[in-house]
């Protein structure tokens, strides 16, 4: 909504404030500004001026006109022009030789086709009041020659525009604005809907009737006769919708515009020769169409609200009207409508044909119920005085009577909502600021509605549910411009935000005692520390994939993974499953670095996976807001989650190690990403059991699988080619994805601090052959559980494979460090140890020792 500071100022006493401290104000009042935009301010040295005489210059491809124009100084000046709408005796603007028009641009004295000319007449865009551009502003005759022209025609001004959130469409007009501006400035306010009311007249001016209540309550019809539909709109008007937003159009289009910018009540004008018999408000039938004034034939659906009459539609309500009935340039007989139409009818109805007016704007949002015999008797008496129409006797009133909304509240209710104790006299204040009606004590038709079944608190019933002794209560009527009011709480909140938001006290709830963290985030804390101490970055993707990518990813028919979770309203057609793995989010933005020249990447995420509990069911119900859920409702709801365990994976690809002036880098391989598991079981306090497998998407020969005892938590390795191929992915890219909640599970209690051993280690190396097929994990195992416990740790520190070994076998060279707590150990005692440990593998992996 754009606001003229000058518009405003016309209902509101304002002091001597700049357009910023006014934003200020409404900012604190809860309208959000969007910006200032000044005009005129940089305008100076133009006036009135009357064109003497005008000499048709030839010999030009154009009209070049020489005019001498008397401005009010000693002698008159001669200024060069090219437009011909003007002569002699017209009154102009005139700009003089150092004059500046909007935009800082300076006029000078200059010769121009071989004559000087001593500045500028101007056309109304190059004032800054419109987009006319055919032809100079020629103003009243009766206009005082040297007057200023910024003052003359109010060039300075500031506009306000203000973004107008769903539950304040009051706020959708200037009148609106300015209750709220003089609300905040303590001044008077004056209500541009407070007219003279118009004559009783009980003669209908069109016949009407409302046929669906749902649809409409209120609908009123005026009619003029004998408009000139040559008349212009007045400057003042024509520059007020320009800086509102609106472009003019017509007097009579106009007239409707700006009364709607002004009190927030959208008119509509109908060609009277163009009607047919009786006008009726009703829902659409089917098969019905209507071609609207954007030339679009529009079929329509049985929940849009239509204006008929006999011939049909004639307009879709709120929203838009039709072609047929549209006025014209010939239109001389005018019906104007205003009405009160459904606020959720409406919206329906706009975003169904994805037609958004300014009508609908602020239908949806909800108007004064009030105002339609006010807005379309104001529009009758300008299409009178402007136009020189004929105001015909009669008004049409279809009406539905609806009870105003009364809430019960207990006068300390907004305090105890915004922790501040607020006095009663203030609560009733704010109140009636707003436009309440506020009377002392619970009125018993309030507190009949007591609360619903499921808990929610209606009216009066508020006072018995928050049980608070010596609170009175008050019964408040919110005003017809206000039918966002409607429950205790947005009482609470008017009483609150004028008072000031800034006035709440900052207070810190109070922790309560032995809450905190628990395991389970503890360890996703320590596991992205973890992976990014180790050099990779957290990513947050969208939890959604498309069935495509299970293709992508080589999954079999039969893969659990394939069974997802189908949105029924997802953000993109193309992604409408929830993931049952997190690597489709994690390659995709892998792919989207390396495009954005980022080779070396190394990428992680924690995050849940949506797995479908066998047996549930395929779709959620959904349930009503009217009331609070059952503990029925809500274990249906429950029954249909999916399972959402929590997993961490991670992608790498490129150089793992940086090659540079320090030598050659290392390329990531499938061992880097086993690695990541093992950081982040080490955070868990378990210990992987890693044996090869085939799972796609992995490379069947260079893929792991992560076992935590017999409990299989994850794979690693590196990704099948035809998933790399698939994804547009760097060669050898590797992989690994463990889930989080199997670990958690097999967490054991708190970390025990290790006994440390004074006695000092000693170290045997061995090397041992066996097939190459062997996984060095069995070979590891064996050695370990040989060795007893004197082992204080094994490390693999060498791999061979060649002519020394034999064909199809390899040479694993471990270090193995002995220790006892509470003796050093002797050569025979490690020894023997060491012994035992080749014994145990040659048993059990078929190793034999390597003596060369």
């Amino acid at each position: 909504m754009r606001v003229p500071l000058s518009w405003l100022r016309e209902y509101v006493d304002l002091p001597a404030v700049t357009a910023h401290e006014v934003a200020d104000k409404l900012t604190a009042a809860g309208l959000k500004l969007e910006s200032i935009v000044s005009h005129g301010h940089d305008v100076k040295n133009v006036v009135v001026g009357e064109v003497l005489e005008i000499e048709e210059l030839t010999g030009f491809k154009k009209p070049i006109r020489h005019c001498k124009v008397e401005t009010g100084e000693a002698a008159p000046r001669e200024i060069v022009c090219g437009a011909t709408n003007f002569a002699a005796g017209d009154r102009v603007p005139v700009v003089l030789p150092g004059g500046v028009l909007p935009g800082g641009f300076e006029v000078g004295a200059r010769k121009t086709y071989g004559r000087l000319s001593e500045g500028m007449i101007c056309s109304e865009r190059e004032l800054g009041l419109g987009d006319d551009h055919n032809g100079i502003m020629v103003l009243p005759p009766d206009t005082p020659i040297g007057t200023d022209v910024v003052e003359l025609l109010g060039l300075r001004d500031d506009v306000i525009e203000l973004e107008i959130t769903p539950d304040i469409g009051y706020a959708l007009s200037i009148r609106g604005v300015a209750r709220e501006a003089a609300t905040a400035f303590g001044v008077p306010f004056r209500d541009p809907a407070d007219v003279e009311e118009p004559p009783a007249e009980t003669e209908p001016s069109w016949p009407a009737s409302i046929a669906d209540a749902t649809a409409c309550d209120r609908f009123v019809l005026r009619e003029v006769r004998g408009f000139d539909p040559s008349a212009q709109s007045p400057l003042w008007m024509r520059v007020r919708l320009q800086r509102a937003g609106m472009r003019p159009v017509s007097l009579a289009v106009d007239i409707t515009n700006y009364l709607m910018l002004e009190l927030g009540q959208p008119l509509h004008a109908f060609d009277r020769d163009k009607l047919r018999g009786e006008i009726v408000v009703r829902r659409a039938r089917p098969g019905e169409k209507l071609e609207t004034l954007d030339h679009v034939v529009r079929e329509l659906d049985p929940d849009d609200i239509l204006i008929t009459d006999q011939s049909g539609p004639i307009s879709m309500a709120g929203t838009m009207g039709g072609l047929d009935s549209e006025i014209s340039g010939a239109s001389t007989d005018i019906v104007i409508e205003a009405a009160h139409f459904s606020a959720t009818g409406i919206s329906r109805e706009s975003r169904r044909h994805g037609l958004v007016s300014e009508a609908s704007k602020r239908f949806e949002r909800g108007v004064d119920r009030e105002l339609p015999l006010i807005a379309s008797w104001r529009a009758v008496r300008m299409l009178a005085e402007l136009g020189g129409a004929t105001v015909a006797p009669g008004v049409t009133h279809a009406e539905v009577e609806v009870a105003p909304a009364r809430i019960a509240i207990p006068s300390g209710y907004p305090g105890r909502v915004a922790g501040v104790s607020y006095s009663r006299d203030t609560v009733v204040a704010r109140l009636e600021q707003v436009g309440c009606v506020v009377t002392g004590g619970d009125d018993p038709a309030v507190r009949q509605g007591g609360v619903d079944p499921t808990g929610v608190v209606t009216g009066g019933a508020l006072a018995a549910r928050l049980a608070v002794t010596g609170d009175d209560m008050i019964t408040v009527t919110p005003p017809s411009w206000r039918p966002d009011l409607t429950d205790p709480n947005d009482l609470a909140e008017e009483v609150i935000r004028l008072e000031g938001y800034e006035s709440l006290p900052s207070v810190l709830p109070a922790a309560p005692a032995g809450a905190g963290l628990t395991e389970g985030q503890r360890l996703r804390r320590r596991v992205g520390r973890t992976l990014a101490e180790g050099g990779y970055v957290e990513v947050l993707d969208y939890p959604f994939i498309s069935a495509d990518d299970f293709d992508r990813l080589l999954l079999p028919a039969d893969d659990a993974r394939r069974n997802a979770m189908r949105l029924a309203n997802p953000l993109s057609e193309d992604e409408p499953l929830m993931r049952t793995t997190l690597l489709p989010g994690l390659l995709k933005t892998l792919v989207r670095n390396v495009g954005r020249g980022f080779t070396d990447v190394a990428l992680f995420e924690t995050g849940p996976v949506y797995r479908p509990r066998p047996g549930a069911p395929e779709v959620a119900p959904v349930l009503g807001v009217e009331r609070r859920p059952t503990a029925e409702e809500l274990a249906s709801i429950e029954a249909a989650l999916p399972d959402q365990p929590m997993r961490v994976a991670v992608v790498l690809a490129g150089e793992f190690e940086r090659s540079g002036w320090w030598g050659a880098g290392r390329a990531v391989s499938w061992a880097d990403a086993v690695e990541a598991a093992r950081l982040v079981a080490g955070e868990a306090r378990v210990e992987l059991s890693i044996s090869a497998d085939q799972h796609e998407p992995w490379h069947p020969g260079r893929c792991a699988a992560l076992y935590v005892g017999d409990t299989l938590v994850g794979h690693a390795g590196e990704l099948h080619p035809r998933v790399i191929q698939a994804y547009g992915l760097p060669p050898r890219t590797a992989a690994m994805e463990l889930e989080l909640s199997r670990l958690e599970a097999a967490m054991t209690g708190p970390v025990q601090a290790p006994a440390v051993s004074a006695y000092p280690v000693a170290t045997q190396d061995v090397a041992l052959i066996v097939p190459d097929f062997t996984p060095v994990a069995d070979v590891e195992a064996a050695l370990r559980d040989g060795a007893g416990e004197l082992l204080e740790s094994i490390r693999l520190f060498d791999v061979y494979a060649g002519e020394q070994v034999g064909e199809g076998n390899k040479s694993l060279a471990y270090s193995m460090r002995f220790r006892a707590a509470d003796r050093t150990l002797t050569v025979e005692e490690t020894t023997a140890a060491r012994d035992a440990a080749v014994a145990m593998a040659a048993d059990r992996v078929g190793a034999q020792l390597r003596s060369s």
